[in-house]
């Protein structure tokens, strides 16, 4: 697979976190199939990044997560076709780096993907001129509701770039998808109400809103903390509003982070971590999104084993999956 990152500037508006800020800039990481396996394998993160992510850990190395090679090659050549895309935003203050597992597995299964930093809102955003920005959003607590807007002018910004640029003739413009982390599945859900180019979506752990009906395919996956009667119970009532198909499960032995990349880095670097093995948590959400994807992009079915950690709390019709072989 190959990667690329692309640096666009909104100059129609100016950034909501930082009043010195003219535009809005974002940095946007793309992971697609490749015709071949050429290239230099891409950095997990710079080091500046990696230092602001691991600032409030006691990790003697800071820049440890700016030595992890990804599986990505740098500029790789595309594979032929047109592709169905996957938009991905991470968690509040999470770098979009954070999506990598789960975005190499969606390239690697022939899918587009592209993963928002919402700068401001991340610990740390390197850019190619070299600066790094820090979580400005952090310090002022912002409403979760403003965050999940402006998530939504960040997204369909993005959307127009690339459909409208280099990348547009190569995207599927009918299988287009958002799959969100926290912060970022509230923004899934109301970017999807906002614009009909996303046809299906994703919140991965996160307490959201949706507030008036949405009619296409939607999924929640959690933890047991999101189980129905659970917690603050956003999520019960953002079912009652989602009136396409849609699913709702949750993950025994996880914790917010177990979702990401977090799973599997933060017990190797001495940080608390949830108690369900990293690689297991990975391949449960990989595998019940690829399915999710497969099924309202690309109209395809694709079995997902009986994993005994996952509680299936509700589906509608249409959202039935045969477990594979050896389950």
């Amino acid at each position: 697979m190959g990667t690329e990152s692309l640096h666009l500037v909104d100059r129609s508006r100016r950034d909501p976190w930082n009043p010195d800020a003219e535009h809005r800039e974002l940095m946007v990481t793309l992971w697609y199939p490749a015709k071949k396996a050429v290239g230099a394998r891409a950095p997990y993160m710079t080091r500046a990044e990696s230092e602001a992510v691991l600032a409030d850990y006691d990790v003697p190395d800071k820049s440890v997560l700016s030595r992890i090679v990804t599986h990505a090659r740098l500029k790789a050549p595309v594979a032929k076709g047109r592709l169905p895309l996957v938009v991905m935003s991470p968690g509040f203050s999470f770098p979009r780096a954070t999506l990598t597992s789960l975005a190499e597995d969606f390239a690697a299964r022939g899918y587009l993907v592209a993963a928002v930093e919402h700068t401001y809102e991340s610990v740390g955003t390197t850019f190619p001129d070299g600066r790094t920005t820090t979580c400005l959003s952090c310090e002022q607590r912002p409403d979760g509701a403003d965050v999940a807007a402006g998530r939504v002018k960040d997204v369909r910004f993005v959307l127009d770039e690339l459909l409208d640029g280099r990348w547009g003739r190569r995207i599927d413009r009918s299988k287009i998808a958002m799959v969100g982390h926290s912060m970022g599945g509230y923004a899934a859900a109301q970017t999807m109400l906002a614009d009909h180019r996303i046809k299906a979506g994703v919140n991965l752990d996160g307490t959201f809103k949706v507030g008036k009906p949405l009619k296409r395919p939607f999924m929640m996956i959690g933890t047991p903390s999101h189980a129905p009667g659970e917690g603050s119970g956003s999520w019960d009532e953002a079912w009652t509003h989602l009136k396409g198909p849609k699913r709702w499960i949750t993950v025994a032995d996880t914790d917010h982070s177990a979702f990401v990349d977090y799973a599997l880095i933060r017990k190797p670097l001495g940080i608390p971590a949830q108690k369900l093995d990293g690689a297991r948590a990975l391949e449960i959400t990989r595998a019940h999104l690829a399915a999710f994807a497969d099924r309202h992009l690309l109209g395809r079915r694709t079995p997902v084993k009986n994993y005994p950690e996952v509680t299936d709390h509700f589906r509608t019709e249409g959202e039935a999956e045969r477990p594979s072989d050896g389950a």
